[in-house]
């Protein structure tokens, strides 16, 4: 229903109601009819449900395979690791989710919302869960809108509508009829969840609700089907990769055996174990402390992590659509430009400037209580400016009594007060500057009055229209003194001595210009997408260092599908939009393959906040909604946030990179020991349990001690990495299992014939587990160790104990268990110089490819 378009007397009609409100049993009927005044808050999960959650993985379902066939082949001990693992993943996913929700939950405000409504022409307070369509609302300054309402009679009224428009600037509501507009238009309309700022009004609920403009979000919302994080899918692409890569050696494997006469059945059972054997399962658990560890450190920087794969998904962004208001600015109303014969610049107090900011603090009604201000924002922001140039209002007004005030108008467009001091009547208004110049017959400059020519207001008007041409919302202030006798409003606001005007504006946050230029350094594209104006966008946009020509909602809406995503790829600020169309603009930056961040915190965002790889909401004035949609909440509301946040993410996505480096490559000279055992030995190289023991001792602390890696210096000078996590490392992972697979075949034909079976297995598993524990030092960095150094603490510790742990074992009573014999100084000294091979070998190649590159360059 176009109800903003429809008289009273119509509205009325279609809603069987009056001015004096609905009786109490109208109004029950109307409660079973429509339900109660709530929107059904976005669906979320149990605790049991977010704890399942974390199985959902193709991952974990071949490890519960993997550990199916274990028990199935008796290796009961495989099988209860694998289990452990899993469920350790598990428990680690579900308790930092868990742990954001109840944080969530303390974010959000438990109020129950009083209504002010006429019924039976009665004036009665209610819950707001009570009101109904057709209920006469009375609102006053202060009050937050309950249910979307036509107004009926409004007194000065402005409202806060920058939780459903994103519009920077309280609004000016008034009664009238309009015809077709856009809902940030509305003049005649109030809307769920928004403010009244200032004046009063009465108006007649239309809609409460599901059926709000509010309740229709969510409802869409609904629809939007929640995105895997880039991760989730890296992680799937990653285990198919894996998965036909070991099936694919298995396979060969079991026709080898077959091509050598081994007996079909023994033949399967041994490719079977080969194929658990070369799994990493080790990646799930260390994936998931990756994450859990770098939350941690997110939380340092105000960045609330919810769900555990949008950590590492954040560093792979490369394009951030941000709103405006209450993100890239503070969401409050700042002085930018003040004018009294000329701009100012600086904090120089002349007698012009002077007089400015006392008329702003003396035709003000805010209140400034020990920096707690209250009051209309830009009222507020009057004050506050006097303040920085050390103008106090308490001090002036006590000096300055107040005698009478005419309040603001929309039909005026001004107000005045009028203070005594000393005797003297004097008359401070502010107002509309075409309104204050046409009251105005002089003008007061350098301490003196002048005759005001019609020369000069026309210059005088040029200046404010610059002014406003840049965005800023502009003032005109005045004064006069008054004759003895009784005040009115004609003397009080005629005849005025014009002093200047004051352009205020929602200005940035001070952090934002620098994390623009570190995002843009980084390969990341800005785009912001905002429900105000065009003004005001291109204003805060150049602020912050952000050039494009902008385009509006009404001209996205005239485009055909293939010059709406032109122009998404093409632009960078959109203004005047609404929530479908910022859907729009990030469904089409996902088709073009971009990891894409949004952040919002108003009603209006949260589609977007669904649909985005990455979705960012507000912790401070952000909606319930919007963080209930989200990934991730920025617990200090501040755009600067999500850059740190940005490295951190990087640094995960580097070292899990690493991590899986190392892990395939610890893992992928196993199954060619074996064959090639099989094959040319006629004997099985690594039993079960010790390759069992080998990835418990080298699979656990070293990779884990590779997600502490610090991050490269250069992390945010290059674009975002958004390869699949094999990329870039096959080669090294195919180069160092070789290596790994030559020096186990050494050690092993050397000490069979020279010691026998039993020592040789031995001194092969412990050459395989000491090659990966000096390998995992190579995969720290690109750069050479001797460069970079051992500049993380907690591999070296990771290492070491690893290497206690097989020592404990080796020479421990439990070393039977695994088929384990002593170990002379001797064979153990050969272990460690073969063993150390890989090593060597990378560092020495880092170091050439390093000379290389520098010949290649000069």
């Amino acid at each position: 229903m176009q109800w903003h378009s429809l008289t009273k007397q119509q509205i009325f009609l279609d809603l069987e109601s009056s001015e004096k409100g609905l009786d109490e049993k109208e109004v029950k009927k109307r409660i079973k009819k429509y339900g109660e005044n709530r929107i059904k808050e976005v669906k979320k999960d149990s605790a049991f449900f977010i704890f399942l959650k974390q199985f959902n993985s193709l991952l974990i379902y071949i490890l519960l395979a993997a550990a199916i066939i274990s028990f199935l082949l008796k290796s009961v001990l495989d099988g209860i690791v694998i289990l452990l693992i899993i469920f350790i993943d598990a428990l680690i996913g579900f308790f930092q989710e868990y742990k954001a929700e109840q944080i969530i939950e303390k974010l959000k405000k438990s109020l129950e919302y009083k209504a002010i409504v006429l019924r039976n022409g009665k004036q009665i307070e209610i819950n707001h869960r009570f009101l109904v369509p057709g209920d006469i609302v009375i609102l006053r300054e202060g009050d937050r809108v309950l249910a979307d309402c036509r107004i009926l009679k409004a007194s000065n009224l402005q409202v806060n509508e920058s939780i459903l428009t994103g519009e920077s600037f309280p609004v000016e509501k008034k009664d009238c009829i309009l015809k077709n507009v856009p809902l940030a238009e509305r003049k005649n309309m109030l809307y769920t969840g928004t403010h009244v700022v200032r004046g009063n009004c009465i108006a007649i609920v239309v809609a409460t609700g599901k059926n709000t403009e509010f309740g229709k979000i969510v409802e869409n919302l609904q629809k939007t089907e929640t995105e895997k994080t880039p991760l989730e899918k890296k992680v799937n692409e990653f285990t198919k990769q894996i998965s036909f890569f070991i099936l694919g050696l298995v396979i060969i494997t079991f026709f080898i055996g077959i091509w050598f006469g081994v007996e079909k059945l023994e033949m399967f059972l041994l490719s079977v174990s080969l194929a658990v054997g070369a799994i990493p399962e080790g990646l799930p658990a260390i994936i998931a402390i990756t994450l859990a560890i770098a939350i941690k450190r997110m939380k340092k920087v105000n960045t609330l992590i919810r769900k555990l794969p949008a950590v590492e998904s954040l560093g792979r962004v490369n394009v951030i659509c941000t709103d405006k208001t209450g993100t890239l600015t503070r969401e409050e109303l700042s002085v930018d430009e003040l004018y009294a014969g000329r701009f100012y610049l600086g904090k120089r107090l002349d007698k012009n400037l002077k007089m400015l900011l006392k008329i702003g603090v003396l035709c003000n009604n805010a209140r400034d209580e020990s920096d707690n201000f209250l009051g209309d924002p830009t009222e507020i922001a009057l004050i506050k400016i006097a303040k920085k140039f050390g103008i106090n209002k308490k001090i002036e007004t006590e000096k300055n009594p107040r005698l009478k005030e005419f309040s603001f108008s929309s039909e005026r467009k001004m107000m005045s007060i009028v203070r005594d001091s000393k005797g003297i009547k004097t008359s401070y208004v502010k107002g509309a500057p075409s309104v204050i110049l046409e009251k105005s017959t002089k003008e007061f400059v350098n301490g003196k009055i002048r005759i005001l020519t019609k020369k000069r207001k026309e210059e005088l008007k040029r200046i404010y229209k610059r002014m406003e041409g840049r965005g800023l919302r502009v003032l005109g202030f005045g004064f006069r003194k008054l004759s003895f006798g009784k005040i009115n409003q004609e003397q009080a606001e005629n005849n005025l001595i014009f002093v200047g005007f004051q352009g205020m504006i929602d200005l940035p946050r001070k952090e934002v210009k620098e994390a623009i230029k570190q995002a843009q350094e980084a390969g990341i594209e800005i785009k912001i997408l905002t429900g105000d104006s065009e003004l005001t966008t291109k204003t805060i946009a150049k602020k912050i260092g952000l050039k494009d020509k902008i385009v509006n909602g009404l001209e996205l809406e005239m485009l055909n599908e293939e010059e709406f995503k032109r122009v998404v790829r093409e632009k960078n600020i959109f203004a005047r939009i609404n929530p479908n169309q910022k859907l729009r603009i990030v469904e089409v930056l996902k088709e073009d393959g971009n990891v894409v961040g949004v952040t919002g915190d108003g009603v209006n965002d949260i589609l977007a906040l669904k649909k985005a790889d990455i979705g960012i909401a507000m912790g401070i004035r952000g909606s319930d909604a919007a963080k209930d949609v989200s990934d991730i909440i920025l617990l200090d509301d501040n755009f600067a946030s999500i850059i740190k946040a940005v490295k951190e993410g990087r640094r995960v996505f580097s070292n899990l990179k690493k991590s899986i480096k190392f892990l395939l490559a610890s893992n992928v000279d196993t199954l060619f020991v074996i064959l090639f055992g099989l094959l040319f030995f006629k004997k099985i190289i690594f039993l079960p349990l010790s390759i069992l023991w080998m990835n418990l001792v080298t699979d656990s602390f070293p990779a884990l001690g590779l997600s502490f890696e610090p991050a490269e210096k250069d992390i945010m000078k290059k674009k975002p990495e958004n390869n699949a996590l094999l990329s870039g490392i096959w080669k090294v992972i195919l180069i160092a299992g070789f290596l790994g697979f030559i020096s186990s075949i050494i050690i092993f034909s050397f000490s069979y014939e020279k010691y026998g079976l039993d020592v040789a297995r031995t001194m092969a598993i412990t050459t395989a587990i000491f090659f990966e524990l000096f390998f995992v030092f190579s995969c720290k960095s690109e750069e050479s160790l001797l460069k970079k150094g051992l500049d993380n603490k907690y591999l070296i510790y990771g290492v070491i104990i690893s290497f206690l742990l097989h020592f404990f074992i080796l020479y421990g009573p439990l070393g039977y268990v695994f088929n384990f014999v002593k170990l002379n100084l001797k064979q153990l000294f050969f272990v460690l110089i073969i063993s150390s091979s890989g090593l060597i070998v990378f560092e020495m190649g880092k170091l050439i490819k390093k000379r290389l590159d520098k010949i290649a360059i000069h």
